[in-house]
């Protein structure tokens, strides 16, 4: 069965810094370099990421650019007295990821627009790039779209700002899954099969079981998991 193009596009842009790509990005990192913090483009590097995220080539809809500084936020270490606690050098490591921060900052640029999503388009060893899809609510090509008008109510204005993107909802934890090791919900899955199993509190180490002694047994035997 043949595949579409954007399927081909998706399949380069998993490893962009190798093979075909290799020179391409080099050429591109040493251009945005150039260019101002946010820039505003034409069209989206990642057509196929941006369609996939909602964007449409149609008055309404805005494309921006935007770099962003790596690493955390660690600070030079002050050469007056301080006591370690208030040094500021460590316990600096930022909640919100860089694109979520990217997304904000784009915001605040245009702030009669409203940010629908955002993509990765590259990195080198000081900056991230992101691109942010941006619409404009006020416009009567985006009121009128089905697909799209519900970000022209009243309840989605700031929504950047107050985590409902999906960078924002992915720092809160509100990922979906199905119980996977290591997610939220396994973690409160496994809590509350402790619970049910009357062992002792979920923060002590080696919690032991506290039952009556036909139920202890069990599970000193393995019948009880």
């Amino acid at each position: 069965m043949a595949q579409s193009m954007y399927h081909y596009i998706a399949q380069l842009w998993k490893r962009p810094f190798e093979g075909e790509m290799k020179e391409l990005m080099k050429q591109r990192l040493i251009e945005w370099r150039r260019q101002p913090v946010i820039v505003r483009i034409d069209k989206p590097t990642r057509i196929d990421r941006a369609r996939k995220l909602g964007y449409k080539a149609k008055i309404g809809f805005v494309v921006a650019r935007i770099r962003v500084r790596k690493g955390g936020l660690r600070k030079p270490r002050p050469n007056k007295g301080r006591r370690p606690k208030r040094m500021g050098i460590y316990g600096f490591s930022p909640a919100k990821s860089l694109r979520l921060i990217a997304e904000e900052r784009v915001a605040r640029k245009f702030p009669n627009l409203e940010v629908l999503n955002s993509y990765y388009v590259g990195e080198d060893g000081l900056y991230k790039w992101y691109e942010v899809i941006l619409v404009d609510p006020h416009h009567p090509s985006i009121c009128n779209d089905p697909d799209i008008n519900w970000i022209c109510e009243k309840q989605h204005k700031g929504r950047v700002f107050r985590g409902l993107t999906s960078a924002g909802k992915k720092m809160r934890g509100l990922r979906k899954s199905r119980g996977l090791k290591y997610t939220i919900k396994h973690k409160w899955k496994k809590k509350q099969k402790e619970r049910e199993q009357k062992k002792r509190h979920e923060a002590s180490r080696g919690s032991r079981l506290i039952a009556p002694d036909e139920i202890r047994e069990k599970y000193h035997k393995g019948d009880l998991q």
